[in-house]
């Protein structure tokens, strides 16, 4: 959940503030429970930390200025183990003279054993975090080895759980130690000054160079240095990377929110997932595949896994992906997979989406589906990630930085990849036809979609005049049933309404009891070209809770004026063929939940108790 940023620089010493703040900044997405920062200085350790957003830190530092330094770290927190208080906030010092600094990303877990062990030393503590435990042992651990690589080497061996911890002590200025099980990290590397993130986002305004921090390894930076080593003390060696996008995509650029300026960029990411993937006869290319083609091909299962966003991107693909390879396909909720017992094998494919390749809940499948012996591959927007270093191979989404907690573009650009993937199987079992068709139409979507954000006024008005809203619902059948899904969830996430998604078929089985006079529905109506007369099956839902009062918000493609006599409102798409309709219904409803929320003067970007990335279980 939580941001961390490292830095180690030249001895132009105001600028490794101004570095951890900025790289704070762009990681505020990851948690804004508190802020803080600590320096190392001439005459120990310098902090500030507040609770809150960054603008309170940024204000402490304001009214007390600390000393310049070349060396120091950054947090910003999701609050975990204790409330989001100053006390709370990371960083934490240790020792009895307080001449180390620490922060934490992930959680402890035999924090309280190892805590009273510290209590009967007598060490006293100021907060209620698993992370001053960990500071503490390493300030210990130091004081022992007067090396803070050793020492951390020593602490990190102890502890139980998930972490990213980066610490620096006032003894050894020009170096941060990091270390990494299960939670993320990256290094930066730059001319002069290293840097350590969360994710690249923290040094992106610096630096595009960066290197892989594997689990259970330990690094050391200075500013021209940088060691890694296992936590068994073997020597080792991250993989190098060049970042493909630059700052200027993490700013809001005008835009009023992040999720604003993100849902408009969704052409491009469905563009650039889709870029590259077919050779000059128009089959695909995966080049991210390490997965013997033959091995592929032998595939008799897939299981999706996934939390949230991605699950109802899973959800979405299924139709497409059974229907292309007419192999079964399953789609789980990571955190449950573990425990529900899955029947799988070396022939099962087991396809993890997460946008950051973080979600703890996501990895830990992942874990387990290896172990049973599947075949796993990662659907991800972040390289460098563990889910995609953690699977048997990759595909990366390229949709380019999402800052907004609420996922859109990531969202699209996964539904995408999962097509991609889809075809490529197909391919495997000799749908060459199938695949060149789809493929030709996969990229007439982006210009759709563009056309389509060109028309969402309507859309915003109706958003604005719904602002005192209490509950709104959402209904759909086969490709649309998910699409109800996501639109509810974006709406829960960021306006913090009552709003549930339902399959349509399912309405008379107990939903319509919540129809009453001017409830507000939207219905994702299939187009009239989808097989199974869905689409009459669909109208005829529209006329049941229209006659109990329902107001009906109708999300139809061009040309469908059957529906016209039972809506209030007709919100029209481009017509596409029905698997890929999707990509182009989602759109009106993330642009009514960021307006609805903005209208209700939220901050859409930032909504209250969730952070981007979920990198604990």
């Amino acid at each position: 959940m939580c941001g961390i940023v490292g830095y180690v620089g030249p001895d132009a010493k105001s600028r490794t503030l101004e570095v951890i703040m900025e790289g704070l900044a762009r990681l505020e997405y990851r948690g804004y429970d508190s802020a803080g920062v600590a320096l190392v200085v001439t005459d120990g350790i310098a902090s500030a930390k507040k609770a809150g957003k960054l603008a309170n830190l940024r204000a402490e530092i304001e009214a007390h200025p600390l000393p310049g330094s070349t060396t120091g770290i950054g947090h910003t927190r999701w609050a975990t183990h204790g409330g989001p208080t100053d006390d709370n906030a990371h960083p934490h010092l240790g020792g009895d003279d307080d001449r180390l600094a620490l922060i934490h990303n992930g959680i402890i877990e035999n924090f309280h054993v190892l805590r009273t062990e510290l209590l009967d030393q007598g060490v006293v503590f100021r907060s209620e975090t698993d992370t001053e435990v960990a500071a503490q042992l390493l300030a210990r651990a130091y004081a022992d080895t007067n090396d803070l690589t050793s020492a951390m080497q020593q602490v990190v061996n102890r502890l139980e759980g998930a972490f990213t911890l980066l610490a620096i002590h006032a003894d050894t200025p020009g170096q941060v130690v990091a270390a990494r099980r299960n939670s993320p990290l990256v290094i930066g590397l730059g001319d002069g000054e290293n840097f350590l993130g969360s994710d690249v986002a923290a040094f992106i305004g610096h630096t595009k160079s960066a290197m892989e921090v594997d689990q259970d390894q330990i690094v050391t930076i200075t500013k021209d240095t940088v060691s890694v080593i296992g936590f068994d003390g073997s020597p080792a060696e991250g993989k190098r990377f060049e970042v493909t996008w630059d700052a200027a995509q993490a700013e809001k650029g005008g835009h009023s929110s992040f999720m604003a300026k993100e849902i408009l960029e969704q052409p491009h990411a469905i563009a650039d997932t889709l870029l590259g993937r077919t050779d000059e006869a128009g089959r695909l290319v995966l080049d991210e595949m390490r997965i013997d083609p033959v091995r592929l091909a032998e595939v008799n299962k897939i299981i999706i896994i996934a939390c949230g966003t991605a699950f109802y991107s899973g959800l979405t693909a299924k139709y497409a992906i059974e229907h292309w390879t007419r192999i079964p396909c399953a789609v789980e909720l990571a955190h449950e997979f573990r425990y529900c017992d899955p029947v799988i094998d070396a022939q099962t494919l087991v396809v993890s989406i997460s946008q950051s390749g973080e979600t703890m809940d996501t990895l830990m499948a992942v874990k387990h589906a290896r172990a049973l012996g599947a075949l796993t591959l990662s659907i991800c927007n972040t390289h460098g990630a563990t889910i995609p270093r953690e699977s048997d191979a990759a595909l990366y989404t390229h949709a380019g930085p999402e800052i907004a907690v609420a996922s859109t573009k990531a969202f699209t650009a996964q539904i995408a990849a999962c097509y991609l993937l889809g075809l490529y199987l197909a391919q495997l079992r000799g749908e060459d036809s199938t695949v060149r068709t789809v493929m030709q139409e996969l990229a007439q979507i982006p210009g759709k979609v563009e056309h389509l954000l060109g028309r969402m006024d309507r859309v915003r008005e109706i958003a604005h005049f719904m602002a005192d809203t209490r509950s709104v619902l959402f209904l759909g059948r086969h490709v649309g049933y998910p699409i109800a899904l996501e639109g509810a969830l974006k709406l829960k996430e960021i306006a913090y309404i009552h709003a549930e998604g339902f399959a349509a078929g399912e309405l008379k089985h107990g939903p319509i009891a919540l129809i009453e006079p001017g409830q507000p529905v939207f219905i994702v109506v299939p187009s009239p070209h989808t097989p199974y007369h869905l689409h009459d099956k669909v109208v005829s839902n529209i006329q049941e809770i229209r006659a109990r009062g329902a107001r009906t918000l109708v999300i139809a493609e061009e040309g469908d004026e059957t529906v016209v006599p039972f809506a209030d409102e007709v919100i029209r798409v481009p017509q596409s063929s029905p698997l890929l309709a999707p990509l182009l219904t989602i759109i009106p409803l993330q642009v009514f939940a960021c307006q609805l929320a903005t209208a209700k003067g939220l901050d859409v970007d930032q909504p209250r108790n969730l952070a981007k990335s979920v990198t604990v279980e």
